[in-house]
Order: C-alpha cells, then sequence, then structure tokens
C-alpha cells in the first residue's frame, strides 16, 4: 500500500491505528489529517484541517485506503445535534470526498448494536452513519463493531472507566460478544480490512475482532 488515510488518528483506536501502520512496511506513507498538530513521525503527513470545512482539492485524499476512527462522545460534543454531526455528518462527508478523489478502500471504526433504528442515539447515529458510508460507493467497506474499548484514552471518561473495571471483572462469565475490546485490536483489525481491500461490504461484529 502506497498511501493510507487516517482519520481519527488522535483517538483511541485511531493512536493505534498510526502506531501499527508506522510500523508495518507494507504501509509507505500515512496522511492523517486532524485538528491539532501530532507529534512527528516517520511515514505521516499531517495537514491540519476543519472536519466543518473540508479541503476538497486536497491531493492526499486520493489514497489506497482509508480508515476511520473518527468520533466523540455526547458529553463531549454537548449536544445531540452536536454529536451528530460529528460522528455521522463529518465522517460521511470525509468519507464522499476520498471516494470522489478514487480512494477504493474504506473500514471504519462502528460500534455493537449499530442500526439506524436502535434504542439510543448513539446506536442510530452509528447505523445512519454505516448507512451513509455503504452509499457512497467503495470498492472495499469493512464495518468493524466493537462493544466497550478497552485502553487508556487521553481525557478521563469516569462512566466508561467504571465499565472496563466491571467487564473486566466479569469477562470470564460473559458471551464473547459482549466482552471488552482492546483497542489495539481493533485498530488490527481495521489495518488488516484496509490492506487486504476485499471486494464487496462485510461486517466484523464484536466476537470476531481479534
Amino acid at each position: 500500500m502506497k498511501t493510507l488515510l487516517l482519520l481519527g488518528a488522535t483517538g483511541l483506536v485511531g493512536r493505534s491505528v498510526l502506531d501499527l501502520a508506522a510500523a508495518d512496511p507494507a504501509v509507505g506513507r500515512i496522511v492523517a489529517p486532524t485538528r491539532r498538530p501530532l507529534l512527528p513521525r516517520p511515514k505521516l503527513e499531517n495537514p491540519q484541517i476543519d472536519y466543518g470545512n473540508l479541503p476538497a482539492a486536497a491531493p492526499w485524499w486520493a489514497a489506497d485506503a482509508v480508515i476511520c476512527t473518527l468520533g466523540t462522545t455526547l458529553r463531549q460534543a454537548g449536544s445531540p445535534a452536536a454529536f451528530r454531526r460529528i460522528d455521522c455528518d463529518y465522517v460521511i462527508a470525509a468519507a464522499q470526498v476520498a471516494r470522489a478523489a478514487g480512494t477504493p478502500v474504506l473500514a471504519y471504526n462502528s460500534s455493537l448494536g449499530a442500526d439506524p433504528r436502535g434504542r439510543t442515539l448513539y446506536l442510530r447515529v452509528k447505523g445512519e452513519t454505516e448507512a451513509g458510508l455503504a452509499a457512497c460507493g467503495f470498492a472495499s467497506l469493512t464495518l468493524v463493531r466493537p462493544g466497550l474499548l478497552g485502553g487508556r484514552r487521553e481525557e478521563f471518561r469516569p462512566g466508561e472507566r467504571f465499565a472496563q473495571l466491571l467487564l473486566g471483572l466479569l469477562h470470564p462469565l460473559l458471551p464473547a460478544r459482549y466482552r471488552m475490546v482492546p483497542a489495539d485490536a481493533v485498530a488490527r483489525t481495521l489495518l488488516a480490512a484496509a490492506l487486504a481491500a476485499a471486494p464487496g461490504r462485510r461486517v466484523v461484529e464484536s466476537e470476531a475482532i481479534r
């Protein structure tokens, strides 16, 4: 792979994808557009962008594959409308620009239970985002649906931290589908899908993430 486009490189899973891709000889170049600068590293190009005003003419949208881990929480976003804008509108808009530039492959970090008719806003938005990505026309589309992520985020989320501790204790008793999923395992799954570029649409459920 000559160029990997990584959206959401500052998040928990995105940072793991960046580390893996930087160490993988199969990836020649990583373009990771972010709002704030990343630390320099080999193979990394880090343009600063505003997802609300995408630079559609930038040449780096044309990549061999795009991995998208962009997302937030309702608390961070501040309102349901802001959450939907970041987790759905920004993701689909960026995917559309990448596809229009000729990028054929997309791997997206979604969520266990993603469904446009889901019971919670989070699951509905993830489901709507999946549907929007499917409509973009990528030759290869992989939707990875992890449950609760394990790992240390830059920001402290007390509710999530409590859930991580609880699921860690209950891990041996839970069905595989509902166990905590390490962020680096999600990252490996996303990168493997991007590199494989298998034709068609596939969904990787939480229990299949390794």
